[in-house]
């Protein structure tokens, strides 16, 4: 068909639209000029001109052209015997046309903003603006209301007007006050009066970011966790080789000695790196915990001395008790490490002084409780709050003050590990924390602990004369059993020094070995828990096989609960957590054999 007929089907104009005519299929019989120069090419198909095929007459499709993809309303005409005619017109004179904002943009409910190739906002509906928190976003540049891109907001505006990166979405960040707020931004280029515009969809992802966060947090954390129990299980077998070989040459000095007093000072503060390593250990909840009945009132007022004093004269420290509080089941020493933890950051929270409240309550829960993303069952509740009317947490780091490492305090004033040993201990203790703050007004930390109940105290017989006391020497046959060297030659050196006979093994196959010879007498088993090859408690039932009635003593610098999971209990068996001192080791040896 001439071009001056299909002109007068497309319209009459400065400039004639682009205009193809399809056959039977699809298939592309003829383009005028301007579709040609729109397309650029020879296309055979429709379908190859369309970003997203087929062709859907009446619709805005996007047109796939050498600059990128452009947006263009579809129009067709029938040409008849099966043919019929295609026109692209410009998105222009429409609902993004200069000027006034399209009927009932307003009201929709989807943020829309129209932008210029260098970022200035064009337009914006009133979702948009209710979004971005401002009255009027027009003629504002759209970096001064989101970021987080690698690149600044200009130029990936001017790239996307150029037709590169429109087939991805983006998350940005945007900049408020009040909240944090994660979009996802949508960019389609459009032509307005000849003049190249962008519209930009966006979409609040503040919910995927954060489920995406939390993810990666909790991966962070279980990797983290992972490290620090390693390292101090590392660390334990070091400390036991230390402070044991510290324990044999105390034994060959008397306190007259000059080199006593070095001794001792080595011995102390090993003490205090294996305090260290227990916080590791609770940080990644993993120490060894001595679980006790506790009654949080006696806890508390016991520990009541020390807070005074951590707290100083500046502070008030004020306890309120609920005269009916359940027991709980805790091992004292960590809850006591607890308080002090909460006490110490709500008295760095009140440089100017004033008062910290520590309250008990019993709490009875007829529902399920959900709050943030602990599900509390219900049941009965020992509840602990530590409040203070310091400067609070800002509320986008209210959810951080669990993470290893964060803290609020300035550079040098913490290590940020307080309260992720906090989290550690009392997940690990079966409890659940949760903090309230409001900037200014000051914070409280919840603890919730589940109560316990005694079982009912068995009716005793007539009572046994009280045991002997454990004599200061043994004797009898131990196999010792553990890969590394230092703590073996300390813990034998230990029990020979008590009148043992000690065998020694590096692992758990070269202890079978030893075991498999008949002759071979063994009154008891110490031996390490994680080994290369056979770990302590395969091997010690491999070997139970023929010396049924041998007693054990596992020994681990992780916690007891490590081997316990998953596997059945070996009888007759104790264990003892490192680092142990040459007494404790002798000790637990002589009552087993007891």
């Amino acid at each position: 068909r001439p071009e001056s007929e299909v002109s007068a089907h497309a319209g009459s104009g400065s400039e004639d639209p682009p205009v193809l005519t399809l056959g039977r299929s699809g298939a592309v019989l003829y383009m005028n000029t301007r579709a040609r120069a729109v397309l650029g090419r020879r296309v055979k198909r429709i379908d190859d001109a369309l970003e997203d095929p087929p062709l859907r007459p009446g619709a805005i499709q996007r047109v796939l052209t050498p600059e990128g993809p452009e947006s263009f309303e579809v129009r067709c005409v029938d040409a008849g015997i099966g043919r019929r005619e295609v026109v692209l017109h410009t998105i222009e004179d429409s609902a993004l046309s200069e000027g006034a904002a399209p009927d009932g943009v307003d009201d929709l409910p989807v943020p829309l903003l129209r932008l210029a190739p260098d970022g200035r906002i064009l337009r914006a509906n009133a979702s948009a603006c209710k979004l971005l928190d401002t009255e009027r976003a027009d003629g504002r540049n759209l970096a001064e209301f989101m970021e987080g891109l690698g690149r600044s907001i200009r130029l990936w505006i001017s790239e996307a007007a150029a037709g590169r990166g429109l087939h991805r979405s983006e998350f940005l960040r945007l900049i408020r006050p009040d909240r944090e707020i994660f979009v996802q931004v949508t960019l389609n280029r459009v032509r307005v009066s000849g003049a190249t515009e962008l519209v930009a969809v966006l979409n609040d992802a503040t919910e995927l970011k954060t489920l995406e966060a939390q993810f990666v947090q909790s991966q962070k954390m279980q990797a983290i966790g992972q490290l620090a129990g390693g390292v101090a299980h590392d660390f334990n077998n070091l400390l036991t080789a230390i402070s044991g070989h510290c324990d044999l040459l105390m034994l060959r000095h008397d306190q007259g000695d000059p080199d006593y007093s070095d001794l001792v000072q080595i011995s102390q503060n090993a003490n205090r790196a294996a305090a260290l390593v227990s916080q590791l250990l609770a940080f990644s909840r993993k120490q060894t915990l001595r679980p006790e009945l506790l009654d949080l009132r006696e806890t508390l007022s016991d520990l009541t001395h020390l807070l005074n004093r951590l707290v100083g004269e500046r502070v008030e420290l004020v306890l309120q008790h609920d005269p009916v509080l359940p027991k709980i089941r805790g091992d004292r020493r960590q809850l006591e490490q607890v308080m002090m933890n909460l006490v110490v950051n709500a008295r760095d929270a009140m440089p100017d002084g004033g008062e910290i409240r520590i309250e008990t309550e019993r709490i009875a829960l007829m529902e399920p409780l959900q709050r943030e993303r602990a599900l509390v069952e219900p049941g009965e509740y020992a509840a602990v709050r530590v409040r203070d009317r310091g400067r609070g947490i800002p509320t986008d780091k209210l959810q951080k003050v669990f993470e290893p490492f964060f803290t609020t305090k300035r550079t040098g004033e913490g290590t940020g590990l307080g309260l992720s040993t906090v989290y550690g201990i009392v997940k690990q203790t079966g409890g659940f924390i949760f903090v309230d703050s409001v900037q200014g007004e000051g914070s409280c930390f919840t603890l919730m602990f589940p109560s316990y109940e005694a079982p009912e105290p068995v009716v005793e017989g007539p009572r046994e004369p009280p045991a002997r006391a454990l004599p200061d020497g043994g004797s009898g046959v131990v196999l010792l059993v553990e890969d590394e060297a230092p703590v073996r030659a300390f813990a034998a050196r230990a029990l020979e020094m008590r009148g043992y006979s000690v065998t020694e093994a590096g692992n758990g196959e070269e202890a079978l070995t030893l075991l498999s010879d008949d002759t071979m007498a063994v009154d008891i088993i110490v031996t390490d828990v994680v080994m290369p090859g056979l770990d302590g408690p395969s091997w010690v039932r491999e070997a139970r096989r023929a010396r049924p009635d041998t007693p054990v003593i596992f020994v681990s610098g992780y916690a007891e609960d490590v081997f316990a999971e998953g596997g059945e209990v070996v009888p007759n068996s104790v264990f003892l957590p490192k680092p142990f001192s040459l007494t404790e080791l002798t000790e637990t040896v002589n009552r087993q054999l007891a």
